[in-house]
């Protein structure tokens, strides 16, 4: 899987910055981080979940990722290289006890040579290269499981492809020749500069989040600064655009819209776009971030609260072989009630009833605790915000409910406890596992419902931990009805150690850093872990996204599916088998008939090709067309989406209108439950 932002902060930053190093710097691990790895090596092998200790097998892995941390895309390295790494394979381990982490050091020395010499290339023979775009060849974006270059010539013609690719788009945006080279010595130029700041801290920091995900992807070494940010990022209130954001190859990309921002209310920005520029205000400079450290570009798109920010970017939709955008957004202060849930009512005719269908969006699983704490009889919490809404929406007499919980990332555990609780008698609602095989059950002790209405709860890939927790629990309870993609899948339970505690060393002065690892493990209370698989939903609608290339799936390192005993519950009589047979076949009946949802398979069927195609063309006739097509479909999907709005025949209601058409399925399906209770 792509790492999202928590993990680029104190692993990937560097990984795109691509500059290179002056002759005279060399770079050599601090006394200080011997033993913080000493330290981690002893944590996790005492009390990570998983109960292995650090050992030769995890050493090859542990090698392997860190070669690919250092040069993803095999642009760098030689195959020679690689072989000559072969001697630490087996004996990572050995040197992490005994406080030697000097494998880094030489490894990363050995990329020090290769990046100068490549840089020393794109420099001498590439920009202000006139291309011949006349030729008939690709240049492959996604290199990973190509072999290793065998010698530099090989790098060279890579390398060539590279330029060649990005001077190419230049000149479709229009830009002249003596403009591209110019853009291009700056990218390059900005790429050594970002280099020569590179520290001894950050290969650190790679090499040591190497080894910690070797035992999962969510055990994590943060440094001193990582460690402070990690904190920062947890509070919710947050100064900028609202997007989340990682490093792919050279780009920026969007990996997550956060409620209440402006990339969320205008709709500018989606997950997946590419930011390639940034400029401030109306008419400030584009600055092209190609290339650049993600918490470089970070700075340049956070601001003071009311400042715009414009962005080139290169939408999902159409993906670098389209045209790039410039899209304008205002930055703002993202505060606990942008992130809080929220409720809407949608007026629906079916079968000549009006049907009144209430909707909650649900970004998080979230509790004021320092007001908690301190004893405020008003501190907001997810339940509390939850039922709160429904009772407003029960009072606008609505028919059914759906529980919105896409790109819910999770939260706090007790409040996804709480938040089924409002939808079940009483009963258990999760259960979590030790190491040591003792299980605890989460359970809800509280005999009232503050909603037993029909129920869909809408998920999607990024719908993890707290949310599928609530989202198992309500389908194995059949209190209500899952409609979507299958969730993340992230069933683990991480705690975080200060290792100063763990070390004891009075005589150290050196700051030292923060261990998250994993220690707990979530299952159902069906007995099933929502680790790996997820929640499936009972209804899958379209979806772009694979779970090879999204998701816990995506992870090498992850913890497996597995199945424990099922607690006792008590199952409702809300939804049966037959109930969801035939809500599917209505569905399959939508995906026959209704024009709508047709465009929208279509749509989804081509974002999955584009998110898949890597192999870029370098003829400028075969981009130009590609471009060209792309903008021809989306001025007719915007046309369809008037004609539509506007055909006669067609319902006229506030689901017709949606845009979108997850939440219209979900209403869709919501109505027929509706309809077959009142039937």
């Amino acid at each position: 899987m792509k790492k999202l932002l928590t993990l680029c902060v104190f692993a990937l930053a560097f990984l795109f910055a691509k500059g290179g190093i002056s002759d005279t710097t060399v770079l050599k691990p601090k006394a200080v981080f011997g033993r913080e790895a000493r330290v981690i090596s002893y944590i996790l092998d005492k009390y990570h979940y998983r109960r292995i200790e650090l050992n030769d097998s995890l050493s090859a892995a542990i090698l392997q990722s860190y070669i690919n941390e250092l040069d993803n895309n095999k642009t760098y390295f030689l195959a020679s290289d690689i072989t000559s790494f072969d001697k630490y394979k087996y004996s990572i381990d050995d040197l992490t006890r005994n406080e030697d982490v000097n494998p880094a050091y030489e490894i990363y020395a050995v990329f020090e040579k290769r990046y100068q010499e490549r840089m020393d290339y794109v420099f001498s023979s590439l920009i202000g290269k006139n291309f011949d775009y006349s030729i008939d060849e690709y240049y492959d974006s996604e290199r990973d499981k190509t072999a290793w270059a065998t010698n530099p010539a090989e790098l060279n013609d890579i390398w060539r492809k590279i330029i060649k690719s990005q001077a190419l788009s230049l000149t479709l945006s229009g830009k002249k020749s003596d403009e591209i080279a110019d853009i291009l010595k700056k990218r390059y130029d900005r790429f050594l500069k970002s280099f020569h700041q590179f520290k001894s801290e950050d290969v650190f920091n790679i090499y040591m989040n190497c080894i910690t995900e070797a035992f999962d992807p969510h055990t994590n070494y943060l440094s001193p600064k990582a460690s402070e940010l990690f904190k920062q990022s947890m509070s919710l209130s947050l100064e900028g655009i609202g997007a989340q954001l990682s490093a792919e190859n050279d780009y920026t990309k969007v990996v997550k819209i956060l409620p209440g921002g402006d990339a969320d209310k205008s709709g500018k920005l989606h997950v997946n776009d590419l930011i390639i520029g940034v400029g401030q205000g109306k008419d400030g400079e584009m600055v092209d971030v190609v290339g650049w450290r993600l918490d470089d570009v970070v700075k340049l798109i956070k601001g003071s609260k009311g400042t715009l920010v414009r962005l080139q970017i290169y939408p999902v939709v159409t993906g670098i072989n389209g045209p790039s955008h410039e899209i304008t957004l205002v930055r703002d202060k993202i505060k606990l009630e942008d992130q809080a849930a929220k409720k809407n009512l949608i007026k629906y005719q079916f079968n000549g009833k009006e049907m009144k269908l209430g909707i909650i969006t649900l970004p998080g699983f979230y509790m004021d605790f320092d007001a908690y704490q301190k004893g405020d009889p008003d501190y907001r919490s997810t339940t509390r915000d939850v039922k709160k809404l429904i009772e407003e929406l029960k009072g606008e007499g609505i028919d059914g409910l759906v529980m919105d919980l896409r790109n819910n990332g999770g939260g706090s555990l007790m409040e996804a406890i709480d938040l089924t609780g409002l939808f079940i008698k009483d009963g258990p609602v999760v259960q979590v596992r030790s190491p040591n095989n003792q299980v605890q059950v989460g359970q809800d002790d509280d005999k009232t419902i503050a909603y037993n209405g029909p129920l869909v709860v809408l998920t999607n890939r990024f719908s993890a931990s707290a949310s599928e927790i609530f989202a198992g629990a309500i389908q194995d309870y059949q209190r209500g009805v899952i409609a979507g993609e299958s969730t993340y899948g992230k069933g683990t339970v991480q705690r975080v150690q200060d290792l100063k505690q763990v070390m004891n060393d009075k005589e150290m002065n050196e700051p030292v850093g923060e261990l998250k690892y994993t220690f707990q493990k979530f299952y159902r209370v069906s007995g099933s872990s929502t680790q790996h698989k997820g929640v499936i939903p009972d209804i899958k609608l379209p979806s772009a996204l694979d779970a090879e290339q999204y998701g816990e799936s995506a992870n090498l390192s992850a913890l497996p599916w597995d199945v424990i005993g099922a607690a006792s519950f008590q199952k409702t009589s809300d939804i049966s088998d037959k109930t969801i047979a035939s809500l599917n076949k209505s569905y399959d009946d939508r995906i026959k008939h209704d024009p709508t949802l047709k465009n929208f398979i279509v749509d989804t069927d081509d974002l999955r090709k584009n998110l898949h195609q890597t192999n870029i063309s370098l003829n400028e006739a075969k981009r130009k067309k590609q471009m060209e097509e792309a903008e021809k479909k989306k001025a007719s999907e915007s046309l369809d989406t008037k004609l539509t709005s506007t055909k006669e025949g067609l319902p006229q209601n506030e689901i017709q209108k949606l845009k979108d058409e997850y939440l219209r399925e979900g209403l869709l399906i919501l109505s027929e439950l509706v309809a077959k209770r009142i039937g």
